[in-house]
């Protein structure tokens, strides 16, 4: 593991930097990459926010990598397994910068990301980048959620409801909804439809500067992560009959509704296959080209 320098967020840079909300739970094995790509980015304005979901300390074992680095702040949850949107929401609250940006912690940015995002974010509310999604075991591609030459240049809830793989924008903090703890399978989705309400259309960058991990042992390679999924779906319906999720556009309501609608159905499709053996997990299915 490389060296980690020593500037702290300065003063003058707390109006544009972005605090790295890290989830971490039973990571140790994968924290030092997550880290790491921190490190490696141009745009040091940045503060990771490490919150244990397991009870346990991070520093350690960053420390014995060599990482020591200022701009490092610890936290957690007061819990084990809580989930990753109460961790992201135990982060938030200790995060001091002008932009949030979640990193799961087996997945990295690729450098560069944060000084393309960042200034995007900062001008209007958020940014998306394009994201590759790797098996972790060979660092083989399996797809990218936008193809060469198909990534829109502006994402509203429309597009990104049309998508299927995970997205990890930069957000500036006052538009952040914070994690609903009550979803705890498809997090992401819901905190996405409402960064897009409260924002707007925003910048979509064609560069997949995300890289989402495929791991052998996650939650979508469990084998009960279809009926996880379905039972998320149901209670997502539930909450855009009920409070609408706090979604204050009538119309997206109504999309998202007919959006979880087809995701059920794609998901039925997954479990199918996952039945059959023809792949370990969700995105390997989408890979397939049958999702």
């Amino acid at each position: 593991m490389g060296g980690t320098g020593k500037r702290q967020v300065a003063p003058d840079d707390m109006g544009t930097g972005v605090s790295v909300i890290v989830a971490a739970h039973r990571a140790h094995d994968t924290i030092l990459r997550a880290v790491q790509s921190l490190l490696e980015q141009d745009w040091t304005a940045w503060e990771a926010v490490v919150v244990s979901d397991d009870g346990t300390d991070y520093r350690p074992t960053l420390r014995a990598a060599g990482i020591d680095d200022p701009r490092l702040v610890f936290t957690g949850t007061g819990r084990v397994g809580a989930g990753a949107p109460a961790a992201r929401n135990a982060g938030m609250a200790v995060a001091r910068l002008a932009l949030v940006a979640p990193l799961d912690a087996d997945d990295r940015f690729l450098p560069g990301r944060l000084s393309a995002l960042v200034p995007l974010a900062l001008a209007h509310g958020a940014a998306f980048d394009n994201v590759a999604v790797v098996r972790d075991e060979d660092d083989s591609l399996l797809l990218r959620l936008y193809g060469e030459g198909q990534a829109p240049a502006w994402l509203d809830g429309e597009g990104f409801l049309a998508t299927s793989v995970p997205m990890f924008p930069v957000v500036r903090r006052d538009l952040v909804p914070g994690w609903d703890e009550d979803v705890n399978f498809c997090d992401d989705v819901v905190f996405n439809v409402r960064v897009l309400d409260a924002a707007g259309p925003v910048p979509l960058v064609a560069t997949p500067f995300y890289e989402y991990r495929q791991r052998a042992g996650s939650i979508t390679f469990s084998a009960d992560s279809g009926e996880r999924a379905e039972r998320c779906y149901r209670h997502v319906l539930d909450r855009l009959a009920g409070d609408g999720l706090g979604i204050r556009d009538e119309a997206l309501r109504q999309r998202f509704t007919q959006a979880i609608a087809a995701k059920r159905a794609r998901n039925a499709a997954y479990e199918a296959a996952f039945r059959a053996g023809r792949c370990a997990n969700f995105q390997e299915f989408l890979a397939l080209g049958e999702g």
